[in-house]
């Protein structure tokens, strides 16, 4: 929380950061961290969040730790009501990976006596950059002079393209001793010609905004929110900025997007996420938010739209618009376009909206292989795909789409797809059905749809789309990210108008391919001759009588008796190898509401 000075006094500060790896289903960590995502380019970041202002930095040329509390230290040398509300990511004696801990102050929940210790043991080649308080704890623990090396106010090389330099922390004010030499400090580190700022326990005073601002403008600044109050100052915590506090000074230092720390480590001490995202959305501040990252990109771009197309002209320059008009603070993106042989001005529109485009071949095509091609081609860490012919419906949709992976909370996300005015009466039931008003729409888990939808890059790298599926390329991969405990969410409230403009001959095509690939995906499922039968009868039955309480239905009836035959003709085309029936997933995806 924030207050006790050395391995004794009163508790100091809280947060509880790793709800990320409960909710997220990333468990335990550090011990798995062999397997994190591979650093991708010199400016994706893998982060580890371990609790408090703790984090796990990935650099390319070394792994860095920062106030690791990685035990139950406050509860045992300080108040047992003090009790630590997530779990420990990794043992200390497990992280063998260190090769930099950065110690911001002397506290027990950021240099914790039950972590350091046993970290140094684990990791002999972990080097200790503290302020001159911390190095003179960290000797009297037995950690050896020449791994220790004092923070100063001048930049320290930590490894090739890495360097940090000390800025002061008012904990909660700057002190100094005889020397200078702060107590207290944060950090700014310098990697790829960007900034991260890790502040450590600090209030906001204008001799540290003045610090940061000699050093341009920051990056990704990693602040702390459990705020000072009353409360909590009775009973020894000192606390550090309040949200929006926190705000305010990553505005004055040109942050371009926050990792809020400090929030939910011990209950005297917490702010719930929904307190944090609610001030963000009250103010709506030109930089992005985090709370649980796994990385962090220090590139222009954080969100990649890959968009496929042929022949998409008419609808494509409002999807551009669209894009262009999103709000987004602090998450810059880009859009590539996958182009398989347009020749209705589609490529013109693109490059009027400075659109990245790249070509393959219709012999080469596959859905799975055009949306590969762009991933591939991407510099972001979040890939957003939608169709060339939709359109979002605001200008919140690409955050609400993003925000379960910028919260870590899943790894591939899809949202709500409507029909415009000319679709068909059909075609808006299916799209009700399987994308509802509400969450609540009782898919299989690994169901989602690549008309509109985030997946994070580096489950993508790992499993990539299938090139040889006609369709369902989203659902394959997305079953196999699930099968390996990932998790796919649907968000009602990113939305996007889906046009159609088929020829009955297309739309039949359309389920036939479908159909086929999920052939591949459960072949468990059959449709025979008396399913098809009946799935036609009973759809063309419920949509006139949806239409004729829309008072629609002597405009609909005729094309919705033709959508629906084309619709199941093409699913029992596709699906005529007989093999075992399922009765409960065939009428999930194929038995109409």
């Amino acid at each position: 929380m924030d207050a006790f000075p050395t391995p004794s006094s009163r508790f100091d500060k809280a947060r509880k950061h790793e709800r990320q790896f409960v909710e997220s289903g990333t468990g335990a960590v550090a011990a798995e961290s062999a397997a994190d995502p591979p650093i991708i380019g010199t400016t994706r970041v893998p982060v580890q969040m371990l609790g408090q202002s703790g984090c796990r930095l990935s650099f390319p040329g070394a792994t860095l730790y920062l106030d690791p509390y990685l035990s139950n230290s406050v509860q045992e040398l300080d108040a047992p009501d003090l009790v630590r509300q997530v779990p420990i990511p990794v043992l200390p004696g497990q992280v063998a990976d260190a090769d930099w801990v950065l110690l911001t102050h002397s506290h027990i929940d950021h240099c914790d006596p039950h972590t350091i210790p046993k970290l140094a043991g684990a990791s002999p080649q972990a080097c200790f950059l503290a302020p001159q308080p911390v190095a003179d704890i960290l000797a009297s623990w037995g950690i050896v002079q020449n791994r220790i090396q004092v923070a100063v106010e001048h930049w320290t090389e930590l490894a090739p393209g890495l360097r940090a330099h000390a800025i002061p922390a008012a904990h909660p004010e700057i002190e100094c001793d005889a020397q200078g030499r702060l107590s207290a400090v944060g950090y700014l580190l310098e990697h790829a010609d960007q900034r991260i700022y890790l502040a450590g326990d600090t209030f906001v005073r204008q001799e540290i905004i003045d610090a940061l601002r000699r050093h341009s403008s920051v990056h990704t600044a990693f602040l702390p929110v459990n705020e000072h109050n009353f409360f909590r100052g009775k009973r020894g915590i000192i606390g550090n900025m309040s949200v929006r506090e926190a705000f305010g000074f990553a505005r004055e230092i040109g942050a371009r997007q926050v990792v809020a720390v400090h929030w939910d480590m011990f209950a005297a001490n917490e702010t719930t996420p929904d307190e944090i995202r609610a001030v963000y959305r009250r103010q709506q501040p030109d930089f992005g938010l985090l709370l649980s990252p796994s990385s962090i990109n220090l590139a222009e771009a954080r969100l990649s739209i890959v968009i496929r197309t042929l022949n998409e002209a008419k609808h494509l320059d409002r999807l551009l618009t669209a894009i262009a008009d999103q709000r987004v603070p602090g998450l810059g993106h880009e859009v590539i376009i996958v182009d398989s042989g347009s020749t209705d001005g589609t490529l013109e529109i693109a490059e009027r909206h400075g659109c990245r485009i790249l070509h393959i071949r219709r012999e080469e095509f596959s859905f799975g292989r055009s949306l590969n091609l762009g991933c591939q081609a991407a510099r972001g860490d979040i890939l957003v795909i939608t169709s060339g012919h939709c359109v979002p419906t605001d200008a919140h949709w690409l955050q609400r789409l993003c925000q379960p992976l910028l919260d870590n909370e899943a790894g591939y996300s899809f949202g709500r797809q409507l029909g415009g005015e000319d679709s068909h009466f059909s075609e808006q039931r299916i799209f009700a059905k399987y994308f509802p008003e509400q969450d609540c729409n009782g898919q299989k888990e690994f169901f989602c749809n690549n008309a509109n939808a985030a997946l994070r890059y580096s489950d993508w790298e790992r499993l990539r789309f299938s090139e040889e599926l006609t369709g369902l390329e989203d659902m394959e991969l997305a079953q196999r990210l699930v099968r390996e405990g990932g998790r796919v969410v649907y968000v009602p409230d990113a939305a996007v108008y889906h046009y159609h403009q088929e020829t009955w001959s297309q739309i039949r095509r359309r389920f036939e391919r479908e159909a086929i690939a999920l052939q591949r995906i459960m072949p468990q499922v059959h449709v025979g001759p008396f399913d098809l039968a009946r799935y036609i009868a009973t759809s063309v039955v419920k949509d006139w009588r949806s239409a004729k309480r829309a008072g629609a239905l002597g405009r609909h009836a005729m094309d919705i008796l033709r959508y629906r035959w084309h619709q199941y003709l093409g699913v029992y085309n596709g699906n005529h190898q007989h093999r075992k029936l399922s009765h409960a997933e065939k009428e999930k995806y194929f038995f109409p509401e």
